[in-house]
């Protein structure tokens, strides 16, 4: 009797197994010459060589399909085990084709993240094409969230290792003075938006494991100085609040392999009165290089409450 071992580390075994284990006693009545056993992150099967391999081929797509959506029912695992041919990977699926305007990515509990208006699905078919992006617009257009979808999709995808999230700690108009606790929890407030998004996208014990082991990292503009960040994913949001010195040495941490997405709001600058935005300058000088695309994002990409879009307009920040 043959056996084989499969990993299951990076996969949610709540969603896996099911409510009771009721998933993991459909799968094994889907293959009853197999003995499958599972414990903590391993599953071992036992059993016939043949019967290995054909097992090995669709619980991997059954734990592709777990890893990018987060999500699992009896009808998927009779689709995925009850196969007679060999599934294409779930990254060929046409959910991941941008040009359709459907999912970038599915997230925690569900969540379907998709590109809710012309703009946003702009962003989505430029970061294919360009390695660097500029998503510039009011609050409340989604950019932000966009951005760290694509990233994660990436991810998922396994196109990049590694996503890098960063925006200047610049207050907003607010004097927070000193912080206690350690330089995490001094720096946690300011980019408290990007863990937000993440949660709507990764299961927490996942993000949890992400960040611990630096797969994902969310980190102040300043940390990014003398790094070259490659095979990764790397944001900058609220790039409004970077000086033309910070914005600089941002980008120039560019790999070889990597991509980039830039992030601001050219009406929020809570930079002192005296420094100038990096943004602006940014915005100016690199319009005409290939490979480096802007999009601006206006009122009608406000995918807030539909008072955000009636605020802004009141305050001039759209036409």
């Amino acid at each position: 009797m043959n056996e084989l071992k499969l990993s299951i580390e990076n996969i949610n075994p709540a969603v896996l197994w099911g409510p009771n284990n009721d998933h993991f006693e459909i799968i094994k009545k889907q293959y009853p010459k197999l003995k499958i056993v599972a414990r903590g992150s391993e599953v071992k099967v036992l059993g016939d060589e043949q019967e290995l391999l054909v097992f090995s081929e669709k619980f991997g797509y059954l734990l592709q399909h777990v890893e990018k959506y987060d999500n699992l029912n009896i009808t998927d695992i009779e689709r995925i085990l009850g196969s007679k041919v060999s599934l294409a990977p779930v990254n060929d699926t046409p959910a991941d084709k941008s040009t359709t305007g459907e999912v970038i990515v599915f997230g925690h509990n569900g969540i379907m993240v998709k590109a809710r208006t012309a703009n946003q699905r702009r962003m989505v078919d430029s970061i294919l094409k360009n390695d660097v992006l500029f998503a510039i617009g009011p609050a409340g257009t989604g950019k932000t969230y966009t951005a760290v979808a694509l990233a994660v999709r990436a991810l998922k995808n396994k196109e990049i290792k590694r996503i890098i999230l960063t925006r200047p700690a610049v207050e907003a108009g607010e004097n927070l003075g000193f912080l206690p606790g350690d330089l995490k929890e001094k720096i946690d407030p300011y980019l408290r938006p990007l863990y937000d998004a993440l949660d709507d996208m990764i299961p927490p014990e996942k993000l949890k494991t992400y960040l611990e082991n630096r797969t994902i990292e969310i980190a102040p503009l300043a940390f990014m100085r003398g790094r070259t960040l490659d095979n990764c994913f790397v944001i900058l949001d609220e790039a409004q609040n970077a000086t033309d010195m910070q914005l600089k040495m941002f980008l120039t941490r560019m790999g070889p392999t990597a991509k980039f997405i830039v992030t601001g709001d050219v009406t929020q600058i809570d930079l002192p009165k005296k420094q100038q935005s990096g943004l602006h300058t940014a915005l100016r000088i690199l319009t005409d290089i290939k490979g480096i695309d802007i999009i601006y994002l206006s009122g009608e990409d406000v995918v807030r409450h539909k008072l955000v879009k009636r605020i802004l307009e009141a305050y001039g920040d759209i036409q």
